[in-house]
């Protein structure tokens, strides 16, 4: 129940802090508050507004770019319907649904998404959702550390380099160490120094990605499974590319315990950047760790199927400084719009588009790498996206392609110096074969012509 505060509340705050009056709070400092009008648009009728919007719309021209751009962030087709449904203002609730007796509707979505992430994922037990895949990686290793109390975690530098920034900002509020582990020249995770790092037994996590940042099929081999398992370290799969489960063995088939990863592949719009819908899934034996809201399934007294929050005593609201818990929302109309996605793909019509940004992406790669002075940067099986070397600079290669209206892929050298001639490209059932005729032919011209330039 909400309690204003009495005049005496007021009165004693302000006296505490030093101030007369609510007034002196909103009170402009002279050095900051204007000294002249400012300069804005008069009001305008409705009809000049959206003329005007128009016009600023026309700016943006990257939405006609033909795009080979990924690194954590896809193009998929979304059906129509999604938008049709979701933006029904029933759904469009400002926070979290608690209470069941009004929510039921919502509490139904979210139980089917979790549901849709176990399926995935091969996992137990799966959340209502976090933020985005970046926090799910750094509140799966939240949950590994509450598992076995080690204070150091073990990550494969193959790990999205955003995500790896987030939880390094994480683990540097909660004095726990980061130790990254080598990629190999295939462009996978070093195994045999995974090996080596685990049988030390000090750290409470070792995190790989599949597909990894360079869209390689990552993964633990029995021999480093045995050796995660035997160490006590809590292996965590981070995936990025979700609609790889669709095409990949799940996690849980080479020993994830802690899956977390990113859903917008899954009709959540590109949007610049967000917002997404981060996911966190695990087996059964860390159920009162994972973080977040969980919906349950009972009955009503009637006998009827009946949606609730369940488990809540590992929450902030409950257990106060002893929650297990850090997050305290959901990002509840993405993940609605995940499970619309879902549903209406459902399993054939998801193996299919997987199976399309495949035969899309090797398309791609054996288109580009036919050209003279370019070369697959790696060997490892990949999902739809792939690395390329073009053995010079990549920014005026880059440039030079987004002149003739192609958004030519991400430039790895941002994020690993090792790689930076190499271009990080990324193809998905959005991508045709003209356009991967349109990126040969540039390419072939433009790498030629900057190559005889130096």
């Amino acid at each position: 129940m909400y309690t204003p505060h009495t005049e005496r509340d007021i009165r004693e705050m302000l006296e505490a802090i030093g101030v007369s009056s609510l007034e002196e709070l909103l009170r402009v400092p002279a050095a900051v508050a204007l000294k002249a009008e400012l300069d804005i648009v008069p009001a305008l009728p409705e009809y000049q507004l959206a003329r005007r919007f128009e016009h600023f719309a026309r700016k943006n021209t990257g939405a006609d770019a033909i795009s080979f751009l990924g690194a954590g962030a896809y193009r998929h087709y979304a059906p129509p319907a999604i938008a049709s449904l979701a933006m029904r203002g029933e759904f469009l609730t400002a926070y979290t649904p608690y209470q069941a007796e009004v929510s039921q509707g919502y509490l139904q979505a979210i139980y089917e998404w979790q549901s849709y992430i176990c399926l995935l994922t091969g996992m137990d037990i799966a959340n209502a959702s976090v933020y985005d895949g970046a926090t799910a990686l750094a509140e799966g290793s939240i949950m590994a550390i509450n598992a076995n109390g080690r204070r150091k975690l073990l990550v494969s530098r193959a790990v999205d380099p955003n995500y790896r920034a987030v939880l390094k900002t994480y683990c540097d509020g909660l004095d726990v160490e980061i130790d990254e582990i080598a990629v190999r020249a295939d462009g996978t995770t070093d195994l045999d120094a995974l090996e080596a790092a685990v049988a030390s037994r000090t750290y409470a996590a070792v995190a790989l990605q599949s597909p990894n940042f360079f869209g390689a099929v990552d993964g633990l081999s029995p021999s480093a499974r045995d050796a995660v398992e035997a160490s006590g370290t809590v292996p965590i799969t981070v995936v990025s590319e979700a609609l790889s489960l669709a095409a990949l063995a799940t996690p849980a088939s080479w020993g994830a315990q802690i899956v977390v990863g990113e859903a917008q592949s899954f009709g959540v719009a590109l949007a610049y950047g967000g917002p997404y819908v981060g996911f966190i899934a695990s087996t059964e034996e860390h159920m009162r760790r994972i973080p977040g809201r969980l919906v349950g399934k009972s009955v009503d007294k009637e006998g009827r199927p009946a949606y609730v929050l369940t488990l809540q005593a590992r929450e902030q609201h409950i257990r106060r400084e002893r929650a297990t818990s850090n997050i305290c929302t959901n990002q509840a109309h993405c993940a609605l719009i995940a499970t619309m996605y879902l549903s209406l793909m459902g399993k054939t019509g998801l193996r299919d588009v997987a199976a399309l940004n495949l035969e899309r992406s090797r398309e791609a790669a054996t288109a580009v790498s036919s050209i003279e002075g370019i070369d697959l940067k790696f060997t490892a099986p990949f999902f739809n996206e792939f690395v390329i070397d073009v053995h010079q600079d990549t920014a005026p290669v880059l440039a030079a392609l987004k002149a003739r209206g192609i958004l030519g892929g991400v430039d790895l050298g941002r994020f690993y110096p090792e790689y930076a001639t190499c271009i990080l490209v990324a193809a998905t059932e959005l991508t045709t074969t003209a356009d991967i005729a349109a990126l040969a032919a540039s390419l072939q011209e433009v790498v030629h012509v900057h190559a005889h330039a130096r």
